[in-house]
């Protein structure tokens, strides 16, 4: 199904962005996808959405203003398969230029995890643990509420994401607490 590997996917990564917190994101969401593939019984596709997780940022650091837009071009120059970039540039309907909306259960998952993945790791750097193995839904769910709180992170794409997949707000939350405190586990 794929063209390319994680690991070339992590090089094609890396080629496009040298800071350690957008490397991090794209491991923690590779991470986060490939528990939901698992978890929806989308396990035989779990390499495919991590690959789409690892990659869906690829252009965010040099291209901040063109973003899902010039990651379709990145990805394409580099040989990388139709649909991964599809998958990749759903994430940013709505937000960006992008105009491809996210069908697939993982297309939709992606968009919901990938602001959610971020204010769950600042949650985390405020515990003083800085961790996420320590962190409660009521914890998190104290800090979604509050809107100054890692104010970068869309509440609002967060909350849509969750309707998308006809999702429970909490439930988002919790699994892909759940998720990160797994990806925590294993690093």
């Amino acid at each position: 199904m794929n063209k390319i590997t994680k690991e070339k996917a992590w090089e094609l990564l890396k080629a496009y962005n040298k800071d350690e917190f957008h490397l991090q994101h794209a491991d923690t969401v590779s991470f986060v996808m490939e528990y939901f593939a698992e978890k929806l019984g989308f396990g035989d596709e779990a390499e495919f959405w991590g690959i789409v997780g690892l990659l869906h940022d690829i252009d965010f650091e040099m291209y901040p203003d063109e973003h899902c837009v010039k990651m379709q071009e990145i990805l394409s120059q580099n040989g990388v398969d139709e649909k991964i970039i599809n998958s990749a540039a759903s994430h940013g309907y709505g937000l960006t230029d992008v105009t491809i909306k996210p069908e697939h259960t993982m297309e939709k998952i992606l968009f919901a995890t990938d602001e959610l993945t971020g204010l769950i790791g600042a949650a985390a750097l405020m515990r003083p643990s800085k961790s996420t193995l320590d962190m409660e839904l009521k914890s998190l769910k104290k800090k979604f509420k509050t809107v100054s709180f890692a104010a970068g992170c869309s509440r609002e794409a967060i909350k849509t994401g969750a309707e998308m997949l006809d999702w429970e707000l909490d439930y988002l939350l919790e699994e892909t607490l759940k998720a990160m405190q797994e990806y925590e586990k294993s690093n």
